[in-house]
């Protein structure tokens, strides 16, 4: 999984980001290039540009006729796992619906923790039990004339 979490939780709002953090879709990026990433309906709808370039993107959707030919439109994640070669790394990256189903299955996650709160967010990532993940990695960062909060990347890996 790959998020950007703010302190209270929130991933988003009105279906976009919180803020913008230059520095986290550099990190984004290249923690994705080359892989495959997986987002439901609305995250896909999200997206500026549409399909990410140099990843296979696959839409998890119960309308699949209803996808574009630029990704792989898949109605269950059995059907995401069949079309993975083996021990491919999936990188689930939203929307919250997919967070929730799919948490107790993820491995490990990268987390951009947004240190700040964003009353105004409507969706949130799921709680996460500290009991059953191990922080492998941190990097801390202050804002600056282009982040206006400080965040930090986080990597966990289930215990």
């Amino acid at each position: 999984m790959i998020a950007a979490v703010a302190a209270n939780g929130a991933i988003g709002k009105d279906n976009d980001l919180l803020c913008h953090l230059p520095n986290d879709l550099k990190h984004f990026k290249a923690l994705t290039l080359d892989h495959t990433v997986v987002m439901g309906r609305r995250t896909f709808e999200s997206l500026p540009g549409g399909a990410l370039p140099r990843r296979r993107n696959v839409v998890l959707t119960s309308a699949p006729a209803s996808m574009p030919s630029t990704v792989e439109a898949c109605t269950s994640w059995q059907e995401v796992e069949q079309g993975a070669e083996p021990d491919e790394e999936l990188i689930i990256m939203g929307g919250a619906t997919l967070y929730r189903q799919m948490i107790e299955r993820a491995q490990r996650m990268y987390i951009t923790e947004i240190h700040h709160e964003f009353p105004e967010a409507d969706v949130f990532f799921p709680e996460i039990d500290k009991s059953q993940w191990r922080e492998v990695a941190r990097e801390d960062f202050r804002p600056d004339e282009r982040h206006a909060y400080p965040y930090s990347f986080v990597t966990y890996e289930r215990v």
